[in-house]
């Protein structure tokens, strides 16, 4: 007996070497919840992934996906601001104005949606096991930044096409990329948050978006529209518009620093509420998903 109860402490001692014990006690998520979200890293790369494979490879057309609706979007804006409202174009081919715009306007609403939507989608995942639920809108970036990469292979060889080769501009790009993701992210987990509970934000959002290419320079260059141009940057994709637009072009478009600046600002302090509120509200999440 003795030696039976020795061998079976000794098990049980290698029991929590190989698996460590998770202590539960008050306010301790809270207290370790980045450091939570850093070893859950693998998560998102699996969420992550499973969003790639769904998109692309159970699709029937695949890849054609991430092409299609840009393409025909661009020739659209391309006729009604180019051909109906004869925006002046600088002497760019008006197909390059519209196709860098909407670019960055492809990665945003991406993003957005993919981030947006992410808890809803996940309900089943979010209702059963623990685990920061951060990273899930954080993962549903992962689609957009893939049809970005698809898009601006194809959209840098069409400008090169037309005699504009990359300038020092280019290495400036991911920046306004990284600007346009944090948009995407800060105004992404505020409607995520808000989609648990009210779920119109599913229906409101499209609609949302439906205009806001309207009113970001997608179509249109805003140097040429000197006394909407301050007004133009409130939109804080304004400025990434122009910024992508003026180093994908070469510097072939006025890059408007105020508006940069702008966009700078308000996307941290989407990025900054958002998170707030995702954590203000991330303990009823289980609840009322």
């Amino acid at each position: 007996m003795e030696r039976a109860a020795t061998a079976h402490a000794k098990n049980a001692d290698a029991d929590t070497s190989v698996f460590p014990a998770l202590v539960l006690e008050p306010g301790r998520s809270d207290a370790h919840y980045w450091r939570d979200l850093w070893r859950f890293r693998e998560l998102a790369g699996f969420l992550a992934w499973r969003d790639i494979k769904v998109r692309y490879k159970q699709a029937s057309l695949g890849i054609a996906w991430a092409v299609i609706q840009p393409v025909i979007q661009t020739i659209l804006l391309t006729f009604v601001f180019g051909k109906l409202a004869k925006m002046p174009d600088g002497g760019l081919p008006y197909f390059l104005i519209v196709l860098c715009g909407n670019l960055a306007w492809q990665l945003f609403t991406s993003a957005f949606n993919g981030a947006g939507n992410s808890l809803v989608g996940n309900s089943h995942l979010i209702s059963k096991v623990y685990f920061p639920r951060l990273v899930v809108p954080i993962s549903a970036l992962a689609v957009a930044l893939v049809d970005f990469g698809i898009m601006l292979s194809l959209t840098v060889p069409a400008i090169a096409f037309h005699g504009i080769l990359p300038g020092w501009q280019i290495l400036l790009l991911p920046l306004f990329v990284l600007l346009a993701l944090v948009i995407a992210l800060g105004s992404g987990l505020w409607i995520a948050a808000l989609t648990v509970k009210y779920r119109d934000f599913r229906f409101i959002t499209p609609f949302v978006l439906q205009i806001g290419v309207f009113v970001t320079p997608v179509g249109y260059r805003t140097d040429f529209l000197p006394n909407w141009r301050d007004l133009l940057a409130l939109n804080p994709l304004s400025g990434v518009v122009d910024g992508m637009r003026w180093c994908l072009l070469a510097g072939r478009t006025e890059l408007y620093l105020p508006g940069v600046a702008v966009s700078a600002l308000i996307g941290g302090i989407l990025l900054g509420t958002g998170l707030w509120y995702f954590r203000q509200t991330e303990r009823r999440f289980a609840d009322e998903i």
